[in-house]
């Protein structure tokens, strides 16, 4: 374990009793990471700070790298997962690292699963090419343990096929909305829900949409309340933030004392 020392004296503090456990778990939030070679270092207590487990952004690493990074992982976190990898650098992946799976369309692989989390998250695509981002939010919600609802192809091209699964949106606790183009489906989603909005603009569109950049700035312009944007693309931030509000809530709703307990 790293930084060993202070681990022991904090341990021999509670055990001397001139510190809290309570105040020591404080410590410990922000104690221990672990260097994987001279490139990466390891936050294996991300989850105690903040509910969710380091994951390993894929572009710009090599996959010998990411092997390194799964195998130091594994053994401390149930769920070890690696956005944006390609077909052929999963291969490779997967040559040392049988166990390892691959969502090919949200190019995720992952090995292991997520405790189950209360909550339903319902997760909209505007149109069929939003789908690769659209999946990677809702494989990395899945991987978080949260139970998911896809709702594909459903923008406001079309108006009638989204108002048909009115019982999709009202069943969900938030919606992760992805959309390119002019990106207005956010914005009519939110008009009929009762629950946040996550919206993720793509870069889906002809010249004028400039790569997302007019999604983006129609969603941050929405005169419907309760939306959330999130930047370019970014399924996976988009399933964090949900998961966050899913998390948040049900914390919340644990910490309320009973009407027994208030009386």
């Amino acid at each position: 374990m790293t930084q060993r020392e202070d681990l022991q004296q904090l341990l021999q503090s509670v055990a001397a009793g001139t510190i809290s456990p309570e105040n020591a778990f404080e410590s410990l939030k922000n104690l221990e990471y672990e260097a994987v070679g001279d490139f990466a270092k390891i936050d294996h207590h991300r989850t105690i700070r903040t509910g969710f487990p380091e994951v390993i952004w894929g572009p710009g690493k090599t996959s010998a790298q990411i092997i390194e990074i799964f195998k130091v992982m594994m053994p401390r976190q149930p769920c070890v997962m690696a956005t944006r990898i390609e077909p052929l650098q999963y291969s490779e992946i997967q040559g040392e690292l049988p166990q390892v799976r691959y969502y090919p369309q949200a190019r995720i692989c992952a090995v292991g699963t997520g405790l189950s989390r209360p909550g339903r998250m319902g997760i909209i695509s505007a149109g069929t090419a939003d789908l690769p981002i659209a999946e990677e939010a809702a494989v990395t919600a899945e991987l978080c343990g949260f139970s998911v609802h896809r709702l594909w192809d459903v923008g406001v091209a079309g108006m009638h096929r989204l108002l048909r699964n009115r019982a999709a949106i009202d069943q969900a606790d938030v919606l992760v909305v992805v959309a390119g183009m002019e990106g207005a489906l956010a914005s009519v989603v939110a008009g009929l829900a009762d629950c946040p909005v996550v919206a993720v603009p793509t870069s889906i569109g002809y010249g004028a949409s400039f790569n997302g950049l007019a999604p983006l700035l129609t969603m941050l312009n929405s005169c419907a309340p309760g939306i959330g944007v999130v930047n370019i693309d970014n399924g996976f931030g988009a399933a964090l933030l949900a998961g966050q509000i899913l998390r948040t809530a049900h914390k919340a709703i644990s910490a309320k004392p009973s009407d027994a307990e208030s009386d």
